[in-house]
């Protein structure tokens, strides 16, 4: 799969993306409240993390890819929890280069990741988002993701403590009541 525009192509993800990930990954690592990581990774210690995203089936990782070859940023599905139960419900997150933000490419990879998912067997994507982040929650809006609660000062990054929203976007376009069962 690909999803071209005239500046940025979106294709999966290669071990030759690696150096390029890792380096997007640890710019937010060191220098924003985004992730909860404290410390920056070295290509082998993503490696791991890389290998773990198949070319097919619910856990992807996309990247954007500018013309002349730079990756300008990545979006992942990935399980949402370990146990079996789980394994229709992913969770997503897109990273952008510091010198790619505000560009669209956040936006263009979100479109690619959901247009592949679309044939899985996926009930639920799920994201979290450290606040305040409005570029994160206006991408999640924009894409139907509802906001589901707040965890409270729920981790401590450059001495203050941090809110994450959680958001969830319905994959198989049936409304959330339709599967609830009733109990009685």
């Amino acid at each position: 799969m690909r999803i071209e525009t005239a500046d940025v192509q979106v294709r999966p993800g290669t071990e030759g993306d690696l150096a390029a990930l890792t380096d997007i990954y640890n710019h937010y690592v060191r220098e924003t409240v985004i992730t909860f990581d404290t410390e920056p990774f070295t290509a082998g210690q993503r490696r791991p993390w890389l290998l773990s995203y198949p070319k097919d089936g619910p856990h992807r990782l996309l990247v954007a890819q500018d013309r002349g070859g730079c990756v300008v940023g990545y979006a992942t599905s990935s399980p949402f929890r370990p146990k079996p139960a789980y394994a229709t419900s992913v969770e997503v997150t897109a990273y952008c280069a510091p010198d790619a933000s505000g560009r669209g490419i956040g936006s263009l990879l979100y479109t690619a990741l959901f247009e592949a998912l679309a044939g899985e067997d996926l009930h639920r994507a799920y994201a979290a988002i450290a606040l305040p982040n409005e570029a994160s929650v206006r991408l999640h809006h924009r894409f139907g993701f509802s906001h589901v609660g707040t965890y409270r000062e729920v981790g401590r990054k450059f001495g203050r403590y941090l809110d994450v929203a959680h958001y969830e976007k319905h994959l198989d376009g049936k409304p959330a009541d339709a599967h609830r069962g009733t109990t009685g």
